[in-house]
C-alpha cells in the first residue's frame, strides 16, 4: 500500500475549511497532520471571522490534531504575511508535509497566489472544493453533519440579522441574489460548532454584536469596508 501524503489543512474555523477537511479524510491516500490558522496578535482572534483563539483551540482538540498558529499584526502588509507563511510552510515541509489544503472555491487570483507562495517552500496546493457549485456545497455541509453559524457579515451585502443563522437550505432562501451561497466573495464568514470529525459538539453562547470599519488601502473612503461581528464564547 503506497505511503500516505502528509497534508497541512489551512483552518479558518468555518464551514468551507471543514467541508474540505471532510472530503480529504475520505481519500485514503491523504493524511492531515496539522491545522494551520492565521490570527491577530493583538485581538487573539481569527482574521476575518473574528473567532476567539480559545474556540479555535477547542476545535483542534475535538479533531485530535495539532494546531499551528501564525500570529500577525492586526493589519499586516503583504510582505509580513508572505514571510511568516514561507517560514511556517518551510518548517512543515522539513517535517514531511508536502501539500497544503484550502477551502477556496472559485477565486482564481487567490488560488494562483497560494500556489506561487507554496512553490517557494517546495509544496503544492490542494483545493477539494474547487469549482463546485456553491448552492450544492451548502446542501453538502448540512448533509455531511457539519453545523456552522454565521459570525461575520459584510454590511455591503447583509444586515446584522443574519448573524447567528445556521448554514442550511433555509438560509439559501433568504440570501439576496447578489450574495454567493457560500459567501465566497467575503459576504459572510462562519464558525463550525459540530462536525462528524469532532469528538463531541462545541457548546456555544452568542454574545454582543460589534461593527468595525476597515479603511481602503487607496485612502478613498468610498471603498472603506464595514463588517458586523458576533462574539461567540464557549457555552456551559
Amino acid at each position: 500500500m503506497p505511503e500516505k501524503i502528509n497534508i497541512v489543512m489551512n483552518w479558518s474555523s468555518g464551514k468551507d475549511a471543514a467541508l474540505a477537511y471532510h472530503l480529504i479524510t475520505q481519500q485514503q491516500q491523504h493524511k492531515v497532520t496539522h491545522l494551520l490558522t492565521t490570527l491577530s496578535q493583538e485581538h487573539k482572534r481569527v482574521f476575518m471571522h473574528g473567532v476567539r483563539e480559545e474556540l479555535l483551540d477547542i476545535q483542534a482538540a475535538r479533531m485530535g490534531l495539532p494546531l499551528l498558529k501564525v500570529k500577525l499584526p492586526a493589519s499586516p502588509d503583504d510582505g509580513i504575511y508572505k514571510q511568516a507563511m514561507l517560514e511556517t510552510m518551510s518548517s512543515l515541509k522539513s517535517e514531511g508535509a508536502s501539500v497544503a489544503a484550502y477551502g477556496d472555491i472559485f477565486l482564481e487570483d487567490l488560488k494562483t497566489y497560494r500556489e506561487q507562495q507554496l512553490a517557494q517552500a517546495g509544496m503544492t496546493a490542494l483545493f477539494p472544493l474547487w469549482k463546485k457549485d456553491t448552492r450544492d456545497l451548502v446542501h453538502m455541509v448540512a448533509a455531511t453533519g457539519i453545523e456552522a453559524i454565521i459570525v461575520c457579515v459584510s454590511d455591503k451585502y447583509l444586515g446584522k440579522e443574519f448573524l447567528g443563522r445556521k448554514i442550511n437550505a433555509g438560509l439559501l432562501n433568504d440570501l439576496p441574489d447578489n450574495v454567493d451561497p457560500c459567501g465566497e466573495n467575503g459576504e459572510f464568514h462562519t464558525f463550525v460548532c459540530n462536525a462528524p470529525f469532532f469528538s463531541s459538539p462545541i457548546s456555544i453562547s452568542l454574545g454582543e454584536v460589534v461593527h468595525k470599519t476597515y479603511a481602503s488601502p487607496s485612502g478613498d473612503s468610498k471603498w472603506d469596508t464595514g463588517f458586523y461581528f458576533m462574539d461567540v464564547q464557549q457555552g456551559q
